[in-house]
């Protein structure tokens, strides 16, 4: 017999494993199946590497329950939780984008706790639609004709040209042909829904006559794109608006117009100087218009669809509508949401995004002082701790020139292990995440929500703690 095939018989029996104690308490937590596959997938994994030579993994039926137990742990553990922006992104596509606020969570642990009005009309025990009560508060907001909703605005964009332009051409600018998040392009979601691209003029200047000239028979809509994500400066021209509104008035076409991050005339337009908003898109001639509500408007991921009723009402009426559909805890979220922007200035106040992008650099400052006295405190040497100006960013796709001045704790963890202490920070609890530069973790400070405060020292300074006594170990 080989030494190999004497390795292979050492491996336990999966009913000898089951009885490990090191198994006892996730036997208790996971269902038995549930164990017995873990302990197979272990056992597999042990007999494949010593089959292939690829290491040595311990083969004794208490390591191997160990590994059971730790995989059945991380089985039982959320992976999606809460944490501590402290990168300067305040719209971060990888943390969430923007939180949501204090109604909108109240809205969706209302209806998540049990039944909800969904789809009844309770006064008359009909049924009703869903999206009733969002469809009159966009109307309301935006002065559009109609309104829908669905769950995110690639989602909007496809179900538009889905509905209108399948099978025949829709002219889109060779400047406006973008990419967002994720490696989705403009150009594939054109393709998914069946509508043809027909590319106008060049990357940095089309013109209206360019439009025009791409028309024909085949043509199903026009679609302007914001570039919400980039910015073209220098010898560049686009077509303007009320052009395209009447060029395609004059040819019995809609005007399809994809705002990207979306903005509304109640957001302050100091924080957002140079964004389109909706209702300039609708009062110049657009038929229709998309937006996310999950950037600038600082909700739920959702895509908003505003415009002319018939035109809004072809797109509720297609199947495709259901499939894009908007579940009870988006809705929620994105009512609560609209609400706040019927309240005036107190209503934006109350929005997460926008208490971030408003606080003054002084009040920004006084908390960096008081954090940075507290991490002493709490023992952080004090000469690897710095308070900086720096800058942030609105992120998620949106205002792409548009910096902000903004307040940062900068700090030289021991032994220069920066990238193990901003490790320690991302994977404690709960995770903070930060920026790296120049050998300095730097947390700004910005994107820190007020019960986050106080805490965050404590957090901090304990994982500190934890690099600076291991890089003390390493020099033993």
């Amino acid at each position: 017999m080989t030494a190999r095939e004497k390795s292979l018989r050492r491996l336990p029996a999966v009913d000898a494993l089951l009885r490990e104690p090191a198994l006892a308490g996730a036997r208790a937590r996971l269902a038995h199946e549930t164990i017995v596959a873990l302990v197979r997938e272990v056992l597999a994994e042990a007999r494949a590497d010593l089959l292939t030579g690829r290491g040595e993994r311990p083969l004794a039926a208490a390591a191997l329950a160990e590994e059971t137990a730790r995989r059945a742990a991380a089985l039982l553990t959320p992976t999606l939780t809460r944490v501590v922006n402290a990168t300067g992104i305040l719209i971060h596509t990888n943390l969430g984008r923007a939180p949501l606020g204090a109604s909108a969570q109240e809205a969706v642990a209302r209806v998540a706790a049990g039944y909800a009005n969904l789809e009844l009309d309770l006064p008359s025990g009909r049924r009703a639609s869903r999206l009733d009560a969002v469809r009159d508060l966009l109307r309301r907001l935006t002065g559009a004709e109609d309104a829908h909703a669905v769950n995110n605005n690639a989602a909007a964009v496809h179900l538009a040209l889905h509905v209108l332009a399948s099978g025949r051409e829709a002219i889109v600018s060779r400047g406006e042909l973008v990419e967002i998040g994720g490696s989705f392009r403009l150009p594939d979601i054109l393709a998914a829904s069946g509508a043809v691209l027909r590319e106008v003029g060049t990357t940095n200047r089309t013109r209206s006559d360019d439009y025009r000239a791409a028309l024909s028979e085949r043509t199903g809509l026009i679609l302007k794109v914001h570039p919400s994500n980039f910015v073209l400066r220098g010898f560049t021209e686009a077509a303007a608006r009320t052009d395209l509104a009447a060029l395609a008035r004059e040819r019995g076409i809609p005007l399809v117009e994809d705002q990207g991050s979306g903005a509304i005339d109640q957001q302050p337009t100091a924080w957002l100087r140079g964004e389109p908003r909706l209702q300039e898109a609708l009062r110049e001639g657009a038929d229709l218009v998309t937006c996310s509500a999950d950037k600038l408007l600082g909700g739920p991921q959702a895509g908003l669809i505003l415009g002319r009723r018939e035109l809004v009402a072809r797109l509720r009426a297609h199947p495709l509508a259901r499939v894009v559909r908007l579940d009870k805890l988006h809705l929620a979220a994105l009512e609560a949401t609209l609400r706040e922007y019927l309240r005036g200035e107190a209503g934006v106040r109350a929005i997460p995004l926008y208490r971030m992008l408003a606080r003054p650099l002084e009040e920004l400052r006084a908390i960096g002082e008081r954090l940075v006295e507290r991490l002493v405190a709490e023992g952080v040497a004090g000469e690897r701790l710095e308070l900086i100006a720096t800058e942030a960013a609105a992120g998620g796709g949106s205002l792409p020139d548009e910096w902000m001045p903004s307040i940062a704790v900068a700090m030289r963890p021991p032994g220069g292990a920066v990238d193990r202490f901003a490790r320690a920070l991302r994977t404690g609890e709960p995770p903070i995440v930060g920026r790296v530069e120049r050998d300095r973790l730097v947390l700004d400070l910005r994107t820190l929500q007020e019960d986050e405060w106080d805490e965050l020292p404590v957090w901090v300074a304990a994982r500190w703690k934890v690099v600076e006594r291991t890089e003390g170990e390493g020099q033993e």
